[in-house]
C-alpha cells in the first residue's frame, strides 16, 4: 500500500504540472483584456493603463507569469482578483460556505434517494415499481438542470408564490436560507439521483445473480439479510467509488444552477471570472478541482481496495 501511493502521488503531481500548464495556457492565449473596463474611463489614461498591466504582470511572457503564478500558488498566496481588486483567496474562500451547503446537500440527497430505489428496483426487477423508477430516472437524467431549474421557478415561485427564485445572500436566520435554497438542492439532487439510481440498479442486479448469493439463500438466510449483508455490499463498491468522483464537485459549485437561482458560490464566480478574464480567479478554481479530481481519485481507488480484499494493491 505504502508504494502504491508513492507511485500515485508521484504521478497525481506530474498530472496536476500538465494540467496546471495547459489551463494557464489556454488562459493567457484566450481573447479578452481584464483591464478593458478601464478603456471607457476618462480618467485612467492609455499610460496608466500600461503601468497598471506592468505592475500586474500582463504584459510578461507567457512562462513568466507561469512561473510567478505558480510559486505564489504554493506559498497560498493566489493573487488578486482583476475584477474584485481583493485577494483571490478570499474572493473564493468567502464563497465556498454556500457552494458547500447547496452543492453537498443535494449530493446527499441525491445518494439518499438513489441508493434505496436502485436497490428496491433490482430486486423487484420487471415490477411496477422498477419501471416506474426506470422511467423516472431516465426523465431525470436526460433533462438538464437549466430545463427543470426554470421549470421549477415558474410553478413554485411565479404560480404558487411558495419559493424564492433568487438566492439572497444577505437572508439572515434558518428558516429564510432554507426557503431560498430547496429548489437548487432539488433541481440538483434530482438530478444526481437520477444518475445514480441506474448506477445502483445495474451493479445490484449484476450482485444478486452471484453463486454466493444464491448459496446464502439456500443456507436458509432470511432474504433481509441476503440482500443487506451479502448483495448490497458487494454492489455498493463501484457506487462508493462513483460517490468519491462526485464529491470534487461539490468545491466546483454547480455552474448552471448557480447562475439561474443566482446563487452566489463558486460557480458562478468562475463564470463570472471567465466573462471578465479574470485569469487568478479561474485558475485558483480550476486548478483548486483538478487537485480534488485527482485527491479522490486516490480515495476511491483505495476505498475499492478496502471493500474488496480481492483487490491488492502493490
Amino acid at each position: 500500500m505504502g508504494r502504491y501511493l508513492i507511485r500515485r502521488a508521484l504521478i497525481s503531481a506530474v498530472t496536476l504540472l500538465a494540467i496546471s500548464m495547459v489551463v494557464f495556457s489556454i488562459l493567457a492565449l484566450a481573447p479578452g483584456d481584464p483591464l478593458a473596463g478601464f478603456a471607457t474611463n476618462p480618467n485612467v489614461t492609455p499610460e496608466l493603463r500600461e503601468r497598471l498591466r506592468d505592475q500586474l504582470g500582463i504584459n510578461d511572457p507567457i512562462h513568466i507569469r507561469y512561473v510567478k503564478w505558480g510559486r505564489e500558488y504554493l506559498q497560498g498566496n493566489w493573487g488578486q482578483s482583476f475584477q474584485t481588486k481583493g485577494p483571490v483567496r478570499d474572493y473564493i474562500v468567502g464563497r465556498v460556505p454556500v457552494t458547500l451547503i447547496v452543492i453537498g446537500s443535494s449530493l446527499l440527497l441525491s445518494v439518499v434517494i438513489a441508493i434505496p430505489i436502485g436497490v428496491i428496483s433490482a430486486i423487484k426487477q420487471y415490477s411496477a415499481f422498477d419501471q416506474i423508477s426506470t422511467t423516472f430516472a431516465f426523465l431525470g437524467f436526460s433533462l438538464p438542470t437549466f430545463f427543470t431549474g426554470l421549470l421549477a421557478i415558474l410553478l413554485f415561485s411565479v404560480k404558487l408564490d411558495w419559493l424564492p427564485f433568487v438566492y439572497d445572500s444577505q437572508v439572515n436566520g434558518f428558516w429564510g436560507n432554507f426557503k431560498q435554497s430547496i429548489m437548487p438542492i432539488c433541481v440538483l439532487g434530482l438530478a444526481g439521483a437520477a444518475q445514480l439510481t441506474r448506477f445502483v440498479r445495474a451493479s445490484m442486479l449484476e450482485t444478486i445473480n452471484q453463486d454466493y448469493v444464491r448459496t446464502a439463500r439456500a443456507k436458509g438466510l432470511r432474504e433481509k439479510t441476503v440482500v443487506l449483508f451479502h448483495a448490497m455490499r458487494n454492489a455498493m463498491i463501484p457506487v462508493v467509488t462513483i460517490i468519491a468522483l462526485q464529491i470534487p464537485t461539490i468545491f466546483g459549485g454547480a455552474v448552471v444552477t448557480e447562475q439561474i437561482f443566482r446563487v452566489p458560490g463558486i460557480g458562478s464566480a468562475l463564470i463570472s471570472a471567465i466573462g471578465g478574464a479574470d485569469t487568478p480567479v479561474v485558475m485558483a478554481i480550476t486548478f483548486g478541482v483538478a487537485i480534488l479530481v485527482v485527491l479522490f481519485n486516490v480515495i476511491a481507488d483505495v476505498l475499492y481496495a478496502v471493500l474488496d480484499p480481492r483487490i491488492k494493491m502493490g
